[in-house]
């Protein structure tokens, strides 16, 4: 007989107010599960002491708090901690924590595997399977959280930014995304500022346009090329969503947010003799140019079979310049956790059975 109780992992604040209503209690005991999971990390009803002794004992018969479990841990000698979590059914994803001087970021995934299969990316090169479920997302920061502290110091969080830009394609689980989202967000739960939350897209323009004024939390989209012929070649989703397309719908995006403070994030993987001359920088500085933007450069993080390599550090300085002179504010990601596999691009995970996503 399957189990028919809820994880409450899997419950938005607002869902998890209605699950306490179904069961016959005030909305407000959803703020006291969340303080709980999120602030303290308990999963066993029986500690939760501000709650009623009769509803401690009823709650394991209605519901239990789950994780993914991690099952593998890589540390790099940069201090980068990669985290495989098992999914319970024969998948696995990864997850990485990426310690900084002010701030402590963690890059979850929301798919196992990934539809988009952009042509330099480990991640896409492995498969797809399916889109992660809430708890299977949010799993991933209370299970990072498990080994490196939770958030009961409001002003020194282990975890201070979280960035969906793990394995997958954030805004093709649209719906799984914004519930986590929520979470991450709640006073209740983690309590991260919007501009500490990130969405990274390929490009997926119509749910863009439908998330303006609906979600505010920072956007990143992952570029990679200045013109549509190259850009087809690399993300592939481009031949759907034409660069035209998807930079109208980030500029709505825009307007009706204030976590952005007015700039998307522009990721730009940078591949040696491919997308990194001078030529390339002009002609992505006239892209952009009615773009209110700030670019990270992300030197390519080479992997087996990729077919394509790092560029000089020359090519890459020359690059940065011509942004940089045209009055762009420019970041050149420094490679981080690639030692361990964890760097942009590199994860790979565990995809089994692997099926054809559907795009919107």
């Amino acid at each position: 007989m399957s189990d028919q109780r809820v994880n409450l992992l899997d419950l938005s604040p607002e869902d998890l107010k209605e699950f306490c209503v179904s069961i016959g209690e005030k909305p407000f005991r959803a703020q006291q599960f969340l303080k709980w999971i999120y602030q303290w990390g308990v999963t066993d009803f029986a500690q939760m002491t501000n709650i009623k002794k009769e509803l401690r004992e009823r709650l394991p018969t209605l519901a239990y708090i789950k994780a993914p479990d991690i099952i593998a841990e890589h540390k790099s000698a940069d201090g980068t901690i990669k985290w495989a979590l098992d999914l319970g059914d024969g998948q696995v994803v990864e997850t990485v924590l990426i310690p900084e001087d002010d701030r402590s970021t963690l890059c979850i995934s929301t798919q196992v595997g990934c539809p988009i299969k952009c042509s330099f990316c480990r991640t896409g090169a492995s498969g797809f399977n399916r889109n992660l479920k809430v708890h299977e997302i949010i799993g991933q920061v209370f299970a990072a959280a498990s080994r490196v502290g939770f958030c009961e110091n409001r002003e020194h969080k282990p975890i201070s930014n979280v960035v969906m830009m793990g394995m997958g394609e954030p805004l093709l689980n649209v719906t799984n995304v914004l519930k986590v989202t929520e979470i991450l967000l709640s006073d209740f739960a983690f309590g991260l500022s919007k501009r500490r939350v990130t969405i990274s897209t390929s490009g997926i323009a119509p749910i863009i346009e439908k998330l303006a004024g609906k979600v505010d939390v920072a956007l990143a989209l992952s570029l990679h090329a200045a013109n549509d012929e190259l850009r087809d070649e690399l993300v592939p989703i481009n031949k759907k969503y034409k660069i035209a397309e998807v930079l109208t719908a980030v500029k709505h995006y825009l307007a009706a947010s204030n976590a952005n403070c007015g700039r998307v994030t522009i990721e730009y993987v940078l591949l040696d003799h491919v997308n990194d001359s001078t030529d390339d920088a002009h002609a992505l500085a006239a892209l952009l140019k009615d773009v209110p933007c700030k670019i990270n450069l992300i030197p390519f993080n080479p992997h087996d079979g990729a077919g394509y390599q790092r560029p000089s550090n020359s090519r890459i300085d020359r690059f940065y310049k011509v942004l940089f002179n045209y009055g762009f504010t420019v970041i050149t990601r420094t490679t981080r956790g690639d030692d361990i596999a964890a760097a942009c691009g590199q994860l790979a995970g565990q995809v089994k059975n692997k099926i054809r996503a559907q795009t919107v």
